[in-house]
């Protein structure tokens, strides 16, 4: 039973960072998969000829 005294905060906090290592990692994960759908749907509208991004113009307000 000392054993497991000994090793349970260890165990505690080395879970804990593996958690908040994994949300990170996947959070970035995240932003990089949108970000190359941004990219994508950027060079699909400049292939298009579309170069303009959408404005509002003074008959939009």
């Amino acid at each position: 039973m000392d054993y497991v005294a000994v090793l349970l905060p260890s165990l505690v906090v080395g879970l804990i960072f593996w958690f908040a290592m994994k949300s990170i990692f996947n959070a970035d994960k995240a932003e990089r998969q949108a970000e190359a759908r941004a990219q994508a749907e950027a060079d699909a509208q400049a292939a298009a000829g579309d170069d303009s991004p959408e404005l509002p113009t003074e008959s939009d307000k």
